[in-house]
C-alpha cells in the first residue's frame, strides 16, 4: 500500500486515540457491536462504554458475540435467534447485558449460532443452537441459557468451530462433537456427534482450532495437524484431499500459535513468522494476491507477529508491539477503515492504535479490547 493512502486511512480511523477498553467495529445489523443501536455498519473501531476489565473475546461465526470480564463475569449482546446469548430468551441486545450473575467464567468461544464457554473450576457449559449435536448435551436441543456440558472438571481449553466444537482436558486428550461432515471432527468418519467423543487416545494435545468443517491443532512438541475439508488446500498438505482423522502439516516442531479461518489456516512460529494456505479468493491468506495455495507459505518476512485469528475470508493478528492487522474481505467495514474494499496484505488498523491484547467478535464484526 502507498504511503498516500496508508496515511489517508490513518486520518479516517482516528489515530492517536490511547483510551483502554473495549473497541468495535463491522457489521452492527443486529447491534453486534455493542453501541446501543443496530446501524448497518460502524466503519471505523468506537470506543464500547468506559469499562477496562474486559479479559477475553469470544470469535464467533454468527452476529452473536460474548466476552468475559477479569471478575469472572460473562457478557452478550448481538443477535439471539437461538438462544446464543444466553439470556433465556431469544431477544437481541445492542449493548453488553450480563450472563447470570455467576463469577466464576474464563474463557468463552461461539460457533455459528452457539456460544461455549469455560468455568475456572474447569466444568465446561454450552447454548444457543444445538443442530447436529455442537452443544455437547446429547441432543440436538436449542438452548438460551447455559447448560453444563457432561460432568468433567477437567477441561483445559475449549473453542467452537463453525458447527461443531473442541475441548482438550487437562490431560491433553482432545474431544470432539457436532457436524462430522467431510470428517470436521477428526473422528475417522463423517458422523455427527451429540456428546463429545475422544479424537485417538494421544494425550500431548495443547490447543486447537476449527474453520468451516475443518481444524488445526498444535501438539505440546510443537508440531502442527490439520483434518476436515480441504477443497480449497485449507489443510496445508499439498494437494485437496479430504482427511477424516488429523494428519500432520510438514514436520517442523517450533509452532506457537494456530488459527482456522473460513476455508483456510494461519499459524504462527516461535521466532514469530506467520504463514497461511487455503481459499483466497479476497485476499484472506495476506500474501498480497489471490491465488490459493494448498501448502503453508510464510506472510512477508516479519518476524513479530504475536497470535492470529481467522475468520470467514478475512483475518485479524496482533504483533508483539501491541498493533493490530487485518486482512482478506472488507465489505462489512470489518477492517476499520472507512471504504469497504478488500486487502490481500496486512493493513495496520489504527494507525496510532496500540496496546491491544485480546481480538474476537461476530461473522463480519471485530470486537477487541486494549489495555
Amino acid at each position: 500500500m502507498s504511503g498516500i493512502l496508508q496515511s489517508f486511512i490513518g486520518s479516517i480511523v482516528g489515530g492517536g486515540v490511547e483510551e483502554p477498553g473495549l473497541w468495535a467495529w463491522g457489521t452492527n445489523g443486529n447491534g453486534q457491536c455493542g453501541l446501543g443501536d443496530s446501524t448497518a455498519y460502524k466503519t471505523s473501531p468506537i470506543q464500547v462504554g468506559e469499562l477496562t476489565d474486559w479479559a477475553n473475546i469470544g470469535r464467533t461465526w454468527a452476529n452473536g458475540v460474548s466476552a468475559a470480564k477479569t471478575d469472572g463475569t460473562l457478557w452478550s449482546w448481538g443477535y439471539n435467534n437461538y438462544g446464543e446469548l444466553g439470556q433465556n430468551n431469544t431477544t437481541n441486545y445492542s449493548s453488553p447485558k450480563q450472563v447470570g450473575a455467576l463469577t466464576n467464567w474464563s474463557t468463552v468461544s461461539g460457533g455459528s449460532n452457539h456460544i461455549m464457554s469455560k468455568k475456572t473450576d474447569g466444568t465446561l457449559w454450552s447454548w444457543g443452537l444445538g443442530r447436529d449435536g455442537r452443544l455437547g448435551l446429547g441432543n440436538t436441543t436449542n438452548y438460551s441459557s447455559p447448560k453444563q456440558i457432561g460432568s468433567l472438571t477437567t477441561w483445559g481449553f475449549a473453542t467452537c468451530a463453525k458447527d461443531a466444537s473442541f475441548g482438550i482436558t487437562t490431560s491433553g486428550a482432545l474431544w470432539a462433537w457436532g457436524k462430522g461432515s467431510n470428517g470436521a471432527l477428526g473422528l475417522g468418519n463423517t458422523t455427527s456427534y451429540s456428546s463429545p467423543k475422544q479424537i485417538g487416545a494421544l494425550t500431548t494435545w495443547a490447543s486447537v482450532s476449527g474453520g468451516f468443517q475443518h481444524a488445526i491443532a498444535r501438539k505440546t512438541d510443537g508440531t502442527i495437524w490439520a483434518w476436515g475439508y480441504n477443497a480449497y488446500g485449507q489443510l496445508g498438505q499439498g494437494n485437496t484431499t479430504k482427511r477424516s482423522s488429523p494428519v500432520q502439516i510438514g514436520s517442523d516442531t517450533d509452532w506457537a500459535f494456530v488459527s482456522a479461518g473460513g476455508q483456510c489456516i494461519f499459524a504462527v512460529k516461535t521466532n514469530g513468522t506467520l504463514w497461511s494456505c487455503g481459499k483466497n479468493n479476497l485476499g484472506q491468506l495476506g500474501h498480497g494476491n489471490t491465488t490459493y495455495l494448498s501448502s503453508l507459505v510464510q506472510i512477508g518476512s516479519l518476524t513479530n507477529w504475536l497470535s492470529v485469528t481467522g475468520r470467514d475470508r478475512w483475518a485479524n493478528a496482533i504483533k508483539t508491539d501491541g498493533t493490530m492487522w487485518g486482512w482478506g474481505a472488507n465489505g462489512s467495514h470489518q477492517m476499520g477503515y472507512g471504504f469497504p474494499t478488500y486487502f490481500s496484505s496486512p493493513i495496520q488498523i489504527g494507525l496510532d492504535m496500540d496496546s491491544w491484547t485480546s481480538l474476537g467478535g461476530g461473522k463480519q464484526t471485530t470486537i477487541a479490547v486494549r489495555t
